[in-house]
């Protein structure tokens, strides 16, 4: 502090070391060994700043306020399953796996359900808006992005159609994904006659702890009959200059659809207040799919995706492949993914060659060398954004759904994942993943290595910054 007085110069100085103190007694709780580090570093080094981020963004929890409205909507969970106990199915090996899931998301596994996997993105939107014509009682959409260009305009039309047939239309979307066509959004869809909220919305008052955790899922229901999980927002593929988006989205129909209503319900109550009312009835049978929601996020106490991923890397025998447009991983996933290997099983990771988040993807790629020394088999996808979020491990499980493999998704947004557990519908998503593979280029070690030294640079900056939860 040049040109200060002395007195002034010890206060500050005790100041920073007080921060400093103190920021070894509270940083490390409830924190991953990675973001502590990462926190504790930047507090030593600019103590004041490092505060005043920190205590910006630095806590992942949700504000005492809304974890009370969680907690009033229990009992209209254990409503949705309880009527679902005649559609839970024999599951054998995976048993543990649903109830664990059960135990982490409150939603059952159901049996009696058809599923079709769309990985086309104008297939999805003309599909979609073909049910919201067909509905007869109502359509709820919560979404992480819902913009105001023709895809948009398209989806609203449909949605416009339906209120005017006396239906109850429904839509959360998120202000941030939805940033750049927020305002217009709002506007196209009240214009309409829809039921608009914000999920998680930007407040002054009763905010939450930090801005940047969101509603990353996107769910749609049609009557209570037909449902829609993935990674497929409403907006034109090509939203991002030079940026073509690959998805992967599953329609649904069948007694798993009430645990995609419910949840979609109870988000609408969380930031309308209004109560969810009754819980949707499961629908009859429709096929032969065993299936489940895992809903995830701060509402938790457990970071369910991850928590589920991990257990399951550590039970695998014979072959993963995991697909995420955004790989930044804890230690946990990739100390399970290493073992994997050496136990003899083989590790697909399929990643999108483009890129639209550059420090993000410079985080991801600080990862590689650690993979490839393990044995992991990365796969990078061309030409297009490959923004689908699947798994599948020893076709006895498979999962499509909103959630990537990242720290952001694990503890920041709130997600949704739908587990595939009969064999026939794992074979539709290992024929997808098996197309993923035969477009991708693998990555050499040798390939890899050669990189720049400033290259390596940029991506360990950006993986100390990634870690900041």
């Amino acid at each position: 502090m040049a040109g200060s007085s002395p007195h002034l110069d010890q206060i500050w100085y005790a100041l920073e070391w007080i921060i400093r103190i103190g920021a070894l007694a509270v940083v490390p709780l409830r924190r991953t060994p990675a973001a502590a580090r990462a926190w504790l570093l930047l507090i030593f080094f600019l103590p004041v700043p490092g505060l005043l981020l920190f205590l910006a963004i630095g806590s992942p929890r949700f504000p005492a306020w809304r974890r009370e409205r969680f907690d009033a909507l229990q009992p209209f969970f254990a409503a949705t399953a309880q009527a679902q106990q005649w559609h839970q199915p024999a599951l054998g090996d995976a048993e543990p796996i649903a109830a664990l899931a059960r135990t982490l998301g409150h939603m059952p596994a159901t049996d009696g359900n058809a599923i079709t996997l769309i990985d086309a993105y104008d297939a999805v939107v003309d599909r979609l808006v073909a049910d919201i014509d067909a509905a007869e009682q109502s359509v709820h959409l919560l979404v992480y992005i819902f913009a105001d260009d023709a895809v948009g305009q398209r989806v609203a039309a449909a949605l416009g159609r339906a209120v005017q047939r006396g239906l109850d239309v429904r839509v959360l979307f998120d202000p941030v994904g939805s940033r750049p066509w927020r305002r217009g959004t709002q506007a196209l869809l009240r214009a309409k006659g829809v039921r608009v909220c914000e999920t998680l919305p930007l407040r002054l008052i009763r905010a939450r702890t930090r801005r940047d955790m969101r509603n990353h899922r996107k769910l749609f229901v049609i009557d209570d009959r037909i449902g829609y999980a993935g990674s497929q927002n409403i907006v034109a593929r090509d939203f991002r200059p030079g940026v073509v988006n690959r998805e992967l989205v599953a329609r649904v129909t069948g007694p798993v659809v009430a645990s995609m209503a419910a949840l979609v319900r109870a988000d609408w109550s969380l930031e309308s207040g209004d109560p969810p009312g009754a819980s949707p009835a499961p629908k009859d049978t429709a096929g032969t799919a065993c299936l489940q929601l895992l809903p995830s996020g701060a509402d938790y106490p457990l970071a369910g995706f991850e928590t589920l991923l991990v257990w399951q890397l550590h039970q695998a025998r014979q072959h993963v492949v995991m697909v995420s447009p955004y790989f930044v991983p804890g230690e946990d996933v990739l100390g399970a993914m290493g073992a994997a290997v050496a136990r003899g099983v083989k590790v697909d990771l399929i990643l999108s060659r483009v890129a639209d988040q550059p420090l993000v993807r410079l985080s991801q790629s600080s990862f590689y060398q650690e993979l490839l020394d393990a044995g992991v088999s990365i796969h990078l996808f061309p030409n297009e954004l490959l923004h689908a979020k699947t798994l599948s491990i020893d076709d006895r499980l498979a999962v499509v759904g909103s959630s990537n493999v990242d720290l952001r998704s694990f503890q920041l947004n709130q997600e949704a994942s739908l587990l595939i557990y009969d064999a026939t519908s794992i074979a539709q998503v290992l024929a997808i993943h098996d197309g993923y593979l035969a477009a991708s280029t693998t990555l050499t070690p040798a390939a890899w290595r050669a990189r720049s030294r400033s290259r390596r640079l940029a991506e360990n900056v950006a993986r100390l910054v990634d870690s900041l939860l």
